[in-house]
């Protein structure tokens, strides 16, 4: 069974830095893309960050520079990917949710979670 279990958000001041985690199984990472999307309320699902089976990055114009997305295995069934975000701006504020699917990420195979609830006061 796939599973993404994301973890780490909070309540941040503007200019702070948290870093979320995305707990895999189920799959095995290496031969999927992942990345993290977020909903900030009142707006569609937007994609912020990936990770290539190659391990090609690829950032949302929004977030570049301030965001960093790595990945770690742990071992064969789990692994985990991470989501450092600094420089936090009220606009980060959203529910952010990893999946995992083609390179690209247009279509994923993830069940949408819960999610992990990032807010940045101004």
């Amino acid at each position: 069974e796939v599973q993404l279990v994301e973890s780490g958000g909070g309540l941040v001041q503007t200019g702070g830095s948290l870093r979320l985690s995305c707990v895999t199984s189920g799959f095995i990472l290496a031969d999927y893309g992942i990345g993290w999307f977020r909903r900030a309320p009142g707006k569609e699902r937007e994609l912020v960050a990936r990770v290539t089976n190659d391990g090609s990055t690829n950032y949302a114009d929004s977030v570049k520079g301030r965001f960093t997305i790595s990945t770690i295995s742990r071992d064969g069934a789990k692994n985990t990917v991470y989501l450092q975000m600094n420089s936090l701006k009220p606009e980060d504020t959203a529910v952010y949710y990893c999946n995992a699917g083609n390179s690209r990420l247009t279509v994923v195979f993830g069940s949408w979670g819960q999610g992990t609830q990032v807010t940045v006061s101004s």
